[in-house]
């Protein structure tokens, strides 16, 4: 990348890779086209670039849907929403709570954001990521994490999952008591990652409510995971690690270690982006 920050997410829409980034001085964007040359025998996207953010605000999670990126920030102030149609001009949009913002997804022409903070309002939806709505969360748990599929929302956090088939009405289910860090969607199976415990730091649901217990490659920090090309893959720092099925799961080497952070699917191409501070 061009600049050292903490690149917390990396996405990718309408042949754009985006990442945001949570530190940095009206540099916390970077993009780049889904066009890509051979470098040293693998393919790479072409360079990044940096763009403007529109507020340097401690942005956690981007995501693409309707045409349009839209970033969440976690800061607990006010204008904790980001949007641009084209991944370069950025614009601040109202957050109706000023609250830590972790995870944001789109599905069924809907994004919905989560939050780690506040009090039966840790959940919020836009059709159009400008006009957003609170909305009661299941619990006043520590979200970290949404993703949708199987038409259903699903968010992760600190000791539960929740489900959503609206984005509005959600139930709590139990899982594993630790911090999950990271939810997917794909091959028709949820799958989320931990950073902590020992053997079990992935755990699989078809439904988002029933889930199982997954033996990682290794009792690493997992903290993000996707799915493409039908893989499924997650980065911790240093270490990748992928699946065919969510169940088993394989360690990869990697060309350099890293403080891997968050990891996208696009146009062929798996790309991952780091946090200088982890």
């Amino acid at each position: 990348t061009l600049v050292n920050n903490n690149w917390q997410s990396v996405t990718f829409g309408n042949g754009l890779y985006v990442a945001v980034s949570s530190t940095g001085a009206n540099n916390r964007v970077i993009t780049a086209p889904a066009d890509s040359s051979w470098v040293m025998g693998a393919v790479v996207p072409r360079p990044w670039t940096t763009q403007a953010s529109a507020a340097d605000k401690n942005w956690q999670s981007v995501t693409f849907g309707n045409n349009l990126f839209v970033a969440v920030a976690n800061d607990a102030t006010s204008n904790g929403v980001m949007t641009s149609s084209d991944g370069i001009t950025w614009t601040t949009q109202a957050a109706l709570s000023t609250l830590y913002w972790t995870g944001v997804t789109f599905g069924d022409g809907l994004f919905v954001a989560v939050s780690q903070t506040g009090t039966g309002n840790r959940v919020m939806t836009s059709p159009d990521g400008i006009n957003w709505t609170t909305q009661a969360s299941a619990a006043d748990l520590a979200w970290q994490s949404i993703t949708f599929g199987n038409n259903k929302y699903v968010a992760v956090g600190s000791s539960e999952t929740m489900t959503s088939s609206d984005g509005i009405t959600w139930t709590t289910t139990a899982t594993i008591t630790q911090f999950w860090n990271d939810v997917t969607f794909g091959g028709g199976l949820f799958v989320a990652v931990s950073t902590t415990s020992t053997n079990n730091r992935v755990i699989t649901s078809p439904d988002g409510i029933v889930w199982t217990t997954r033996s990682p490659a290794a009792d690493l920090g997992w903290q993000a995971i996707t799915f493409g090309n039908n893989l499924f893959v997650a980065v911790a720092n240093n270490n990748i690690m992928t699946s065919s099925d969510g169940i088993t799961w394989t360690t990869q080497l990697i060309p350099v270690s890293s403080a891997w952070y968050s990891v996208t699917y696009g146009d062929g191409l798996f790309v991952l982006v780091i946090s200088s501070s982890k």
